[in-house]
């Protein structure tokens, strides 16, 4: 049952709105309803009440109980006064009207009044659905008494209090239906801005948009759903920012292991090859095939992390060999020469090895890519932590360029022949800023460019 109600219900807010009020008009209506039939019956009982004692008052100027027996006196208006009238002393009727028979319903009922005493009313059905009220009144005299019973058609009575409910039916109805439609419009009128912002929080958060709705200029309720809005498009946009972010990271750092490896399977197909040979190729793509694991479990571990979580990661890596391996894997070119100045060859770091190798490489693909003729890459302890800078001898990073430096997709001459998306060191900064670190530029090197790379101490 409960199921066939709710699948009776209305799905949309406006129509539940509307059916509520409703409800609730048709409960209030009918209550008043209910209780103004009420009240008119009873007033229009009190009518037929008075009209009987008015007529009962009338016929009693006409009942002499001044002598030892009661007399009723003929009148003008006799024949009036006798209609639906009955006379009794005590239990003898004196008179009745006309064309009421000794033994009838209303003369019975008129009998019992009379024998209860004066001042009681009742109501007789005399047929279907002819009803009849009847009062008595109790007139004493010197030495007789008598009691005067008179009679009233309730028809028009209730053919009235029959219209009038009727006629409140008619208008509970015509209430009812423009309850409903006026509700229906208002609460459609109300929900507008609702539908207006809902379209647009749906269109601006397909795009990542930067428009908001405010709480200025909007009511209480509307200013709390703009504010609810705008924070959850805060976090779409921020995830938007962020998949875009790793999808342009996972881009960059995969490019140079899929380079490698479609250069050695160039080289292999490009005539015949010995087993050894066939052999170092393999191991080369084997290599290649596992940084780029490497690269893809650490940038997606450190998505689910949050860019903006600060805590150090586990364990310790030693920095020395790490660097060794990646000075040995950068394939640089014959004039330039990468060198590892470590003065300390126990130096351990409080990041797991795959994420040191990803905050260091950008910045030592870098380097080779501008140097002249040496890469440096160093290694010491500082208080708290570890510092490895990374030095090359080529033309610096131009000044007017500093300040964009680790923006995402920001290269400072896009036309100088070198690959690259701009997206090497924002991660490497975004990376070490992860686990508590920093990388950073040395605006106080002029003979070339150095990057430092702080890392908390393993």
């Amino acid at each position: 049952m409960k199921g066939f109600l709710r699948h009776l219900a209305p799905r949309t807010l406006r129509g539940r709105l509307s059916l509520v009020a409703l409800t609730t008009a048709a409960l209030l209506m009918t209550v008043l309803t209910v209780a103004f039939n009420t009240v008119l019956d009873r007033h229009l009982q009190h009518q037929a009440d008075a009209e009987l004692r008015s007529r009962a008052d009338a016929v009693a100027t006409t009942v002499d109980t001044s002598g030892p027996r009661v007399r009723v006196l003929e009148t003008v208006n006799d024949r009036l006064l006798d209609a639906n009238v009955w006379i009794y002393t005590g239990t003898r009727l004196l008179e009745k009207p006309p064309s009421t028979a000794a033994d009838s319903t209303l003369t019975e009922a008129a009998a019992r009044l009379a024998a209860r005493g004066d001042g009681v009313c009742s109501t007789v059905a005399a047929g279907n659905p002819r009803s009849v009220r009847l009062c008595a009144r109790s007139m004493a005299g010197s030495r007789s008494t008598a009691t005067v019973v008179t009679a009233l058609d309730l028809a028009p009575y209730r053919n009235s209090a029959a219209a009038v409910l009727l006629g409140s039916l008619v208008l509970d109805s015509v209430m009812l239906a423009c309850t409903y439609a006026l509700t229906r419009l208002a609460v459609g009128r109300a929900l507008r801005p609702v539908r207006t912002m809902t379209d647009q929080a749906t269109e601006w958060s397909a795009v990542g948009s930067d428009q908001r709705f405010g709480a200025a200029h909007h009511p209480a309720e509307l200013a709390r759903l703009g504010s609810s809005l705008d924070s959850l498009l805060d976090r779409i946009r921020t995830v938007l920012r962020h998949e875009r972010q790793l999808t342009g990271e996972l881009s960059h750092e995969l490019r140079t292991p899929l380079t490698r490896i479609i250069i050695e399977l160039d080289w292999w197909r490009a005539r015949p090859r010995s087993a050894a040979e066939t052999r170092a190729t393999h191991e080369v793509i084997a290599e290649a095939a596992q940084a780029m694991r490497t690269i893809c479990d650490t940038l997606l571990d450190d998505a689910r992390e949050g860019a903006h979580t600060t805590a150090t990661a586990p364990g310790a890596t030693a920095v020395v060999p790490v660097l060794y391996r990646l000075v040995d894997r950068l394939g640089t070119p014959e004039q330039v020469e990468a060198v590892v100045d470590a003065t300390v060859p126990e130096l351990a770091a409080g990041v797991r090895p795959a994420l040191l190798e990803r905050i260091v490489s950008p910045l030592l693909t870098n380097a080779v890519r501008y140097a002249r003729s040496t890469v440096t890459v160093s290694a010491r302890p500082v208080p708290g932590g570890v510092r490895i800078s990374v030095t090359d001898d080529g033309p610096g990073v131009p000044e007017a360029f500093v300040g964009d430096l680790f923006q995402p997709g920001r290269r400072a001459d896009p036309e100088d022949g070198h690959d690259g998306a701009g997206l090497g060191l924002p991660l490497a900064r975004r990376l070490a800023r992860a686990v508590g670190g920093e990388v950073s530029h040395d605006p106080a090197y002029t003979s070339g460019a150095r990057f430092l790379t702080d890392l908390p101490a393993g």
